[in-house]
């Protein structure tokens, strides 16, 4: 690596810890404070966020080696993600706002299922909290792989250098700071993202010649590049679809949502967020597609390299940034993948710390707990399991990979019908909703691991659509009217209309 891509990176490492020293001495009055932001954020730090947390490494490797690897056709999942993107923020947060608060103040998820449902059996927290505890643990690995991965690949570090510098940097300002270190390092990180998917395919585009000579390339290298409908099938564009399926129910992305100050503050980070995604997942797509008519041009012996490799074609944005520009400003472009790593592995340990503190010590260990005693073991939780993430990652394996990758539609089809039901229907029960979250993740594991000829099918297909069905079925035959939920529910569309 030149010395000049690490004083970028050096750089980019001191100022994420520069913001955790900042965000410990906001953020050391109670847990609320440093699980949630004391319910203060504003929208523009919402909004870049929700958006970093959700991104990580694939939308600036993944994304563009799926294009330039098979053209627009993989546009698809961007598509979707986008819709799924802006209908959770028209439909879900502003309603998750307002009923986290009116439910008894819930900070976490498994709080807010427990309060909304009023259940005494206090099932729905305890299933909730082991679902997020085991796959956000493996999650948070995962990241943390790929960050030691990154620094091989990209920097030529040994693995367990890059695996260490990773994990050091996000678990010191996450401990330090917790949400408002980590909401505050996503808008940095969110903001070098965009600027970094902005740059490079612009400046590529100009060294080729323009948009014109671009796409006059691209297409004499073959007319599938630029046929968004080329190579696919209905099953594989409703599969890459069904990926925006997944946003009403992660819970690295709702506690954003749970966290702004005021609800009326939604519309102007919906604004702000999508834009963000826009131009970020656009952005990723273009680099993918302008690598193509650039190899053409100028480097034919890297182009059969990307052509006869996906893993080499996610290089591509790696590749831009050490050819188009000086090595000062590459080390800032290289960061934004470090950023888009680091801001999911720090999202997803906090919601599994805070699920640690609040769901299972507080509610089990230590009732009567102090706001120091939450705050204490909130802190200690990050590094319980950021510990436990950390020894997975000495040898990461295959099955905890895969596991991980199927964790987005796991979260997407146990919680996300639990949630659209929990603010849309009052009638729903707890039972209902404990059968939704059971049958949801049941099936996309069941779909995922058992033998059967309908693997095109994504999981969050089947798994969001049976939720939905037993969530319904079972509320019907169990509701019983609840004069509190009657209330808190008219409360909440009160209080909607008033924003």
């Amino acid at each position: 690596m030149n010395i000049y891509e690490y004083i970028s990176i050096g750089a980019y490492m001191a100022l994420m810890i520069g913001i955790g020293i900042y965000s410990y001495q906001k953020s050391t009055s109670n847990s609320e404070d440093f699980l949630i932001g004391g319910r203060k954020m504003g929208a523009a730090v919402t909004a870049l966020s929700a958006g970093a947390a959700d991104m990580s490494g694939w939308l600036l490797m993944g994304v563009p080696g799926a294009m330039y690897f098979t053209g627009l056709s993989s546009a698809w999942i961007a598509i979707g993600l986008t819709t799924g993107c802006f209908l959770n923020y028209i439909f879900v947060a502003p309603r998750l706002r307002i009923y986290t608060e009116i439910a008894q103040n819930s900070i976490t998820l498994p709080v807010f299922f427990e309060n909304r449902f009023k259940d005494k059996s206090r099932l729905l927290r305890i299933v909730s909290s082991i679902l997020i505890l085991v796959f956000f643990t493996l999650y948070t690995s995962a990241g943390m792989v790929s960050g030691g991965k990154l620094f091989e690949s990209a920097f030529g570090l040994d693995y367990m250098t890059g695996l260490w510098m990773t994990s050091f940097v996000v678990v010191l300002y996450t401990f330090l700071g917790g949400f408002l270190a980590v909401s505050l390092t996503d808008f940095v990180q969110g903001t070098i993202m965009v600027l970094a998917l902005v740059i490079v395919p612009i400046v590529a585009i100009s060294e080729i010649g323009g948009v014109g000579e671009t796409f006059s390339l691209i297409n004499d290298k073959g007319d599938k590049y630029l046929d968004l409908f080329k190579g696919t099938t209905t099953v594989s564009i409703l599969s890459l679809m069904a990926w925006g399926l997944g946003y009403c129910g992660q819970p690295h992305i709702l506690v954003r949502f749970m966290a702004i100050g005021n609800p009326k503050d939604l519309a102007k980070a919906r604004n702000i967020g999508i834009t963000w995604m826009i131009f970020t997942v656009g952005g990723a797509l273009l680099v993918g597609l302008v690598g193509i008519a650039y190899l053409m041009k100028y480097d034919q012996t890297t182009m059969l390299t990307f052509d006869n490799s996906k893993t080499e074609a996610e290089t591509i944005f790696i590749y831009f940034s050490r050819v188009l520009f000086h090595p000062l400003v590459g080390g800032f472009l290289l960061s934004a993948i470090l950023a888009a790593v680091m801001s999911t592995i720090s999202s997803q340990l906090l919601v599994t710390s805070s699920s640690l503190t609040e769901d299972i010590y507080k509610a089990f260990l230590n009732k009567k707990a102090t706001s120091k005693q939450l705050l204490t073991a909130s802190r200690l939780s990050v590094l319980i399991v950021a510990v436990i993430a950390v020894l997975l990652s000495l040898t990461p394996k295959d099955s905890i990979l895969n596991l991980v990758g199927n964790a987005w539609a796991g979260f997407g089809s146990a919680f996300g019908p639990v949630i659209v039901f929990s603010l849309f229907w009052k009638k729903t029960s707890w039972q209902g909703a404990l059968a939704g979250m059971l049958t949801g993740g049941i099936v996309v594991l069941s779909w995922v691991y058992a033998n059967h000829d309908y693997k095109d099918w994504y999981e969050m297909i089947p798994g969001f659509i049976s939720s939905v069905i037993a969530i319904y079925v079972v509320s019907l035959l169990t509701q019983k009217p609840n004069q509190e939920i009657d209330k808190e529910f008219d409360e909440m569309k009160a209080v909607m209309k008033e924003n």
